[in-house]
C-alpha cells in the first residue's frame, strides 16, 4: 500500500505520473502540466517539451490556450451582473443586443434560410447564459445552409480570429435562429455572446470586467486573452495533427500568433489563456461556495446555479444523445449529461467520476473539472488539438488516475 499524501495515496499518484509520461513517450503528446487537489494538498505535474521537436521543457507556469475551457470562467462575470440585480435571468436581451430583437427562426432545421416563422418571444438572459438562445454548433446539422451560414461569416472562431464585437453582433442578426429561444441546448456560440452582453451591460470590455472582479481579486496574474510580449517565451505552439496521418502541424504559434496581441474579440468560448495555478484558484472558489481566502467573489446561490444542471429532461436527452452518437467524432468526449452556466454537470455515473462533477473541455487538448462529493480539482493542459485521438485518450487517462489515487 502507498503511503498516504493528504487525500491521495502515493502509490496511485506514481501511477498519474507513469500514465501521463507514458502518453508523452509516445511521441504524439510533446508536453503536458497537471494539477490535482483536494484539501490541502495540491500535488503537479510537468512532463515534456514545449514543442513536438524538443526544446525548452514544460513547466507549471507554461501558459496555455485554454480554448472551450474558457467558458466555465466567462460565466462568472455574468454571475456578478445577476448578484447586483444589473442583470435579471428573465429579462429580454434587446435592450443591450438590439441586434437580436425581432427574432425570425427557421421552420426545419435544414430548411432554406429564408423559410421561417417568427419567434414565440424574445432572447432572454436566461437563453443565453444556458447556450439555449437558438443558435449553436450542431454536429448533427453540419451540412445545413444555416451551418454552412454560421461558419461563412465566422461567427465561431474556429477558422480565424473573430471580428470585432459589433460586426460579429451585425452577422449574428442577420441570421434566423435555428431553434425557438429557450428550446433547445446548443455548444458555444452562446459562450461568446455571453461575453458581448457584459461588455454592453457594464460599459467596460469584457476582459476588463472579468479582470476587476473575478481574475485579479483570485490572484490569476497570467489569464487574459492574450499573452504580453515578457511572457510569450512561456506559451508554447499549438498543434492540430493531421487526422490521417498524425503528422504535427502548427495551428498557432507562440511569437506572432493570434495570442501575441490583443484580440479584435475577447471571446468567452474559447479566447483565454492561462496556467494551471490560475484555473486552480477559480475552481477551488467554485468548490468553496464563491470564496476565495477568505474574500467573497460569487454568492453561494450563483455558484449553485452555475454547477447545477440547468437543462429541462428533452434538452438533455438531445445534448446525452448528441455525445454518445458522436463519439466517432469528438472521441468520447461530452458525454456527461447535464450542463450549468457555462459548463458540463455530471447527471448521471457514466466512468469514475462522481454525479454533479462539473467543468469543461477544450480543443486545443485542456481539461478543468471540480467534483464537489470527493472535493477534487484536476486541470490536464496541452497544446494538442482534438483533431486525433491522443489528446481525449490522455485527458480520459488522466481522470481515470485522478480518481484511483483518492485515498479514503
Amino acid at each position: 500500500m502507498g503511503k498516504s499524501n493528504g487525500g491521495f495515496s502515493g502509490t496511485g499518484l506514481r501511477r498519474m505520473r507513469d500514465v501521463l509520461a507514458r502518453h508523452v513517450d509516445s511521441g504524439k503528446i510533446p508536453g503536458l502540466v497537471a494539477l490535482v487537489s483536494r484539501g490541502d494538498e495540491t500535488h503537479v505535474e510537468a512532463i515534456g517539451t514545449m514543442r513536438h521537436d524538443g526544446g525548452a521543457p514544460m513547466r507549471r507556469d507554461t501558459i496555455f490556450r485554454m480554448a472551450s475551457t474558457s467558458k466555465p470562467l466567462g460565466a462568472a462575470a455574468a454571475m456578478v451582473l445577476l448578484d447586483e440585480c444589473r442583470l435579471r435571468l428573465d429579462d429580454p436581451v434587446d435592450p443591450w443586443l438590439p441586434e437580436l430583437a425581432d427574432r425570425r427562426v427557421l421552420k426545419q432545421i435544414d430548411g432554406p434560410l429564408d423559410d421561417t416563422v417568427p419567434a414565440r418571444r424574445p432572447i432572454t438572459v436566461r437563453d443565453v447564459l444556458t447556450c439555449t438562445f437558438g443558435l449553436g454548433m450542431d454536429l448533427t446539422s453540419m451540412g445545413s445552409p444555416i451551418m454552412a451560414e454560421v461558419f461563412r461569416l465566422e461567427l465561431t472562431g474556429h477558422g480565424g480570429p473573430l471580428p470585432d464585437p459589433d460586426e460579429w453582433m451585425r452577422r449574428l442578426g442577420s441570421l434566423p435562429l435555428m431553434h425557438q429561444p429557450g428550446e433547445q441546448w446548443q455548444y458555444h456560440i452562446g459562450s461568446d455572446l455571453l461575453g458581448v452582453l457584459v461588455a454592453r451591460v457594464t460599459g467596460q470590455s469584457f476582459e476588463t470586467f472579468l479582470r476587476e472582479r473575478i481574475l485579479d481579486p483570485l490572484g490569476m496574474e497570467d489569464t487574459g486573452f492574450h499573452v504580453p510580449a515578457e511572457k510569450i517565451d512561456r506559451l508554447p505552439p499549438s498543434y492540430a495533427p493531421d487526422p490521417q496521418t498524425g503528422e504535427f502541424v502548427v495551428w498557432d504559434e507562440a511569437a506572432g500568433g493570434r495570442f501575441s496581441e490583443p484580440p479584435a474579440f475577447q471571446a468567452g468560448g474559447g479566447g483565454v489563456v492561462s496556467t494551471v495555478d490560475d484555473y486552480h484558484a477559480y475552481f477551488r472558489m467554485l468548490l468553496n461556495h464563491g470564496m476565495h481566502r477568505g474574500e467573497r467573489i460569487l454568492s453561494r446561490p450563483a455558484v449553485e446555479l452555475m454547477t447545477t444542471n440547468r437543462l429541462t429532461p428533452e434538452q438533455e436527452a438531445v445534448r446525452t444523445a448528441l455525445a454518445r452518437n458522436s463519439v466517432h467524432v469528438s472521441f468520447g468526449q461530452g458525454q456527461q449529461g447535464g450542463w450549468g452556466l457555462g459548463m458540463a454537470v455530471r447527471t448521471y455515473r457514466g466512468d469514475y467520476a462522481s454525479i454533479g462533477q462539473f467543468g469543461w473541455d477544450g480543443g486545443t487538448g485542456t481539461t478543468v473539472y471540480a467534483d464537489p462529493a470527493e472535493q477534487l480539482t484536476g486541470i490536464l493542459l496541452t497544446q494538442v488539438g482534438l483533431s486525433v485521438p491522443a489528446p481525449a485518450q490522455l485527458i480520459h487517462d488522466f481522470w481515470t488516475t485522478a480518481y484511483q489515487a483518492l485515498d479514503d
